[in-house]
């Protein structure tokens, strides 16, 4: 069954000055570990998510030239960052969304997200198998910063900044049956998930951090489980 993956962080005395920071760091250790370099959009929510957010802007649509006449899209994580932080508030959330690519199984007809930044999309890698094509597909990650007095608990419960992976299929594809090459994509997936987990603590100073799932099951057992299938099969 599928799940909402999450790492969350927490840092000593941290305080609502500091955050940027933070932020900054979290979102520069992507582009090292399969993720993209520029941040794609960046909101700010007041109080709590019920209510609308004070600022919102999608940098994924302006286009940047860089030095050798090529164009990049988005925005630097510490610009981004800055921008967003302007508006500094205990009881704020201040939430990234950045691209982040891992192999997935492709069985049907491709259909185009429409919330997925273009630049994602170019130079993807692709495999065939038994199963179907595995390419490298991008997804957004949110990285959200959180004010202490933001909804009541979450500061203490969720992180200072918590990581939303999105769907914890790639890590685990529970419903498949795993040829050789498949299994070698989901433990790539792994590997990058946990060098990516480890560069954000290390980057940012994080001295907490803890990957969970929405409905509460340990990933780390399921992805034992998962990962000593593949190596009885393979024997």
């Amino acid at each position: 069954m599928s799940d909402t993956l999450y790492l969350s962080l927490w840092y000593p005395n941290l305080r609502i000055t500091a955050l940027a920071d933070k932020l900054t760091a979290v979102l520069g250790a992507f582009a090292s570990h399969g993720g993209e370099k520029r941040v794609y959009s960046a909101t700010v929510w007041p109080v709590s998510w019920s209510e609308s957010p004070v600022f919102q802007q999608i940098y994924g649509r302006r286009a940047v030239t860089v030095g050798d006449g090529a164009v990049e899209l988005g925005a630097e994580p510490r610009l981004a960052v800055e921008e967003a932080l302007e508006l500094l508030h205990d009881d704020y959330a201040y939430e990234f969304q950045i691209g982040w690519s891992l192999w997935e199984l492709e069985t049907g007809p491709v259909e185009a997200v429409p919330s997925t930044p273009p630049s994602l999309h170019a130079g993807s890698a692709q495999d065939d198998c038994s199963n179907g094509r595995w390419k490298r597909e991008p997804r957004l990650v949110r990285v959200v910063g959180f004010g202490p007095l933001f909804e009541e608990g979450t500061y203490e419960a969720d992180g200072h900044i918590r990581i939303d992976f999105g769907s914890d299929t790639p890590f685990l594809e529970e419903d498949l049956e795993l040829d050789s090459v498949a299994a070698r994509h989901v433990e790539e997936n792994v590997r990058q998930l946990v060098e990516l987990t480890a560069a954000v603590e290390k980057a940012s100073g994080a001295t907490a951090r803890i990957l969970w799932s929405e409905l509460g099951e340990s990933l780390a057992e399921r992805l034992a489980a998962r990962l000593s299938t593949l190596v009885g099969g393979a024997n």
